[in-house]
């Protein structure tokens, strides 16, 4: 799972902490970076490389939200329903998507495509309604419209990669 550049990586976040056991929130972020979602497989490999149980890391994966306890679609799409998001559209831009790609919250599309999920805040109530995309894209001032032109972007995007 881990190659000769991660496992290096990972020396060097133990390094930084008197026990490894403090490095393990870095390294589960980095196993979902690669493998989009945490294993239980993942979970075993990241225990055996910390010295620390699986019962203990599965319980960290758990039980923050952050970790994506399964697969998502190749496009993440986390719409914020929290305070600012919702009194600006959070819920209304939530259920459009939902609907157009015929999937609930979690939920993925046949195709592996598109996963959606409600979050909570993702700190930029200034310019709410907002959408991330995988974890580290930020789109503010969420329409409808903006919406739509970001779903056919991302599906022409993943077609175009695909006849490559």
């Amino acid at each position: 799972m881990f190659n000769q550049e991660e496992l290096k990586e990972i020396e060097n976040l133990k390094s930084r902490y008197e026990t490894s056991q403090s490095a393990l929130l870095p390294v589960l972020w980095m196993v979902q970076e690669k493998e989009g979602w945490i294993s239980n497989d993942s979970i075993a490999k990241v225990a055996k490389v910390l010295d620390i149980s699986y019962e203990h890391i599965l319980g960290v994966v758990t039980f923050y939200t952050m970790f994506n306890k399964k697969k998502t679609g190749k496009i993440h799409l986390q719409i914020c329903t929290n305070v600012s998001c919702t009194l600006r559209g959070g819920y209304e831009l939530f259920k459009y998507i939902s609907e157009k790609l015929g999937i609930n919250n979690k939920e993925t599309t046949e195709d592996g495509m598109f996963t959606i999920e409600e979050v909570e805040c993702l700190g930029s109530c200034a310019t709410a309604p907002m959408l991330q995309v995988n974890n580290k894209d930020y789109y503010e001032n969420m329409s409808i419209e903006k919406a739509d032109e970001l779903i056919e972007h991302f599906k022409n995007h993943i077609n175009e990669h695909l006849k490559q």
